[in-house]
């Protein structure tokens, strides 16, 4: 395998998850050696023993789950290892006026405009990320790694972090750019590098690529359609059923229909309140007026724990801290909502061979490989086969019900595919799916219904020989009638 980056260039990095990837960066980043080959970096050798060996020589890497200790303010994160001291009566102290000025000067950069004494975990993803990047930009970075920066930003944060890359290029910094946003990647790139089985199978000029080559590139063969097609209808029996749910500032007076073998989406911006819905009908967050009824009948009590004895699941889109054990092995991950149920006998022991098979049966289902189901931490898999994990959790018992919040996030097109067959052999066989994305297109490919919301309203239900991308985006500007609907 090998690259040439020259300075002032963006060269993206694209393939499916277990390409080998986050290996490469790995290596650049100092977190592994390298076992053959050589590299060089500014004309000289370069092979670092470890991270600090590759920031001495001014690489950073902006992880896509970043690296910040959120109880500590901007200016303590980004001067963790080198804060400017004085010395006070022969004891040496943290020198706080230099240090606001140090940090102001590189959130100007970076065009944060908030106070250097903010705790981080008080900023939002994309703001977050913009710290990193001025960390990146406090020891001079000549050669910045993004890893899918974009999964958690909004539109806005995503096109502002795009115009800090341009402009980081202008100033004749390499970057290196790894996304699923096969389209992103086009719009930033200069070179791309396409890898598949730790291999370099693409090599070039962003002029020699396009979506339908990178993609046939990366899986190896070519993928017609990115979406499949469904094969059944939804019933008219209602599985799942809102009436005027309000939560004051975050839902307002929603009500919807789900049924029995459909595909239902939700549209909107950021801040629209679709995730925050999914969390209500879970039972994670609560409704202070308004009905949630699943097979006709009230839920209660609204917890989670009865939620998932009434069929439903849920699928979060933060796998990292609510969706997964990070440090647990990836079976006890996958058997981890099923578990209650093969627990037996007085001693109230788990029937682990049992439910053993049936956890090997969803990995399959799920393409986990099966191999590294015992003694590896799921922690160590790619984000992709973190998603996977998160998805198949749900599936060793197929769920009545199945809330899905950003299925895709953060996976590659060919995981993507077998993801929405997941989705379609579900609702097939009569769940009820109700699918949260920020990607119009994929809703339009899945779904047989949209809802889109704005500022915790539904402004628009659309029917799918009625979807029009610019219809969506209208209802969720609420650029309509602006009035509330029912669905």
């Amino acid at each position: 395998m090998g690259f040439t980056l020259e300075a002032g260039q963006v060269l993206g990095l694209v393939g499916e998850n277990g390409a080998g990837k986050s290996t490469l960066m790995n290596i650049l980043g100092g977190v592994l050696a390298a076992e053959t080959g050589q590299m060089t970096l500014l004309g000289e050798s370069y092979l670092p023993r470890n991270p600090a060996e590759a920031s001495a020589r001014r690489i950073a890497f902006i992880h896509q789950e970043l690296n910040l200790f959120t109880n500590l303010s901007i200016g303590e994160n980004l001067f963790i290892t080198s804060f400017p001291r004085r010395t006070i009566a022969g004891i040496p102290v943290i020198d706080r006026s230099r240090l606001r000025q140090a940090t102001s000067r590189l959130l100007d950069l970076v065009q944060l405009p908030v106070d250097s004494t903010t705790l981080v975990e008080r900023l939002s993803p994309g703001e977050r990320q913009l710290v990193e990047i001025a960390k990146a930009l406090s020891v001079d970075a000549r050669l910045i790694i993004f890893d899918e920066p974009t999964t958690s930003l909004s539109a806005r944060e995503s096109a502002h972090l795009f115009g800090i890359i341009e402009r980081l290029r202008s100033e004749g910094r390499s970057v290196i750019y790894i996304s699923h946003l096969l389209d992103d990647v086009l719009r930033l790139a200069d070179q791309i590098l396409v890898l598949r089985d730790g291999e370099v199978v693409g090599r070039g000029p962003k002029s020699q690529f396009d979506v339908g080559r990178l993609v046939t590139l990366m899986v190896g063969r070519q993928i017609e359609k990115l979406y499949p097609a469904r094969s059944s209808v939804p019933s008219r029996e209602v599985a799942l059923e809102l009436k005027e749910v309000s939560q004051p500032g975050i839902v307002e007076n929603v009500s919807f229909q789900l049924h029995k073998g459909e595909v239902l989406g939700v549209a909107g911006l950021m801040g629209s309140g679709r995730s925050e819905l999914a969390r209500i009908v879970f039972g994670l967050e609560t409704h202070t007026r308004g009905t949630i009824l699943r097979n006709g009948r009230p839920l209660s009590p609204h917890t989670p724990k009865e939620c998932v004895r009434q069929g439903i699941a849920f699928l979060t889109e933060n796998r990292r801290e609510e969706g997964l054990l990070m440090e647990w092995d990836v079976d006890r991950n996958l058997g981890l909502v099923q578990a209650p149920s093969y627990i037996r006998g007085p001693l109230r022991l788990i029937r682990d061979a049992a439910l053993s098979e049936k956890v090997t049966a969803t990995a399959k289902q799920v393409r986990v490989d099966t191999s590294i189901l015992r003694g590896l931490a799921v922690k160590s898999l790619s984000g992709g086969n973190q998603q996977k994990v998160v998805l198949g959790k749900w599936l060793v018992e197929n769920p009545a019900v199945f809330l899905l919040d950003e299925p895709t996030r953060g996976i590659d097109v060919g995981t993507r595919y077998e993801v929405y067959k997941i989705i379609n052999q579900l609702a097939a066989e009569g769940t009820a799916l109700l699918v949260i994305s920020s990607e119009i297109e994929e809703l339009m490919g899945l779904c047989d219904r949209i809802l889109v919301m704005c500022q915790g309203e539904i402004t628009a239900c659309i029917m799918r020989d009625q979807f029009d991308r610019e219809a969506i985006l209208r209802s969720a500007l609420r650029q309509g009638s602006g009035s509330k609907t029912t669905a």
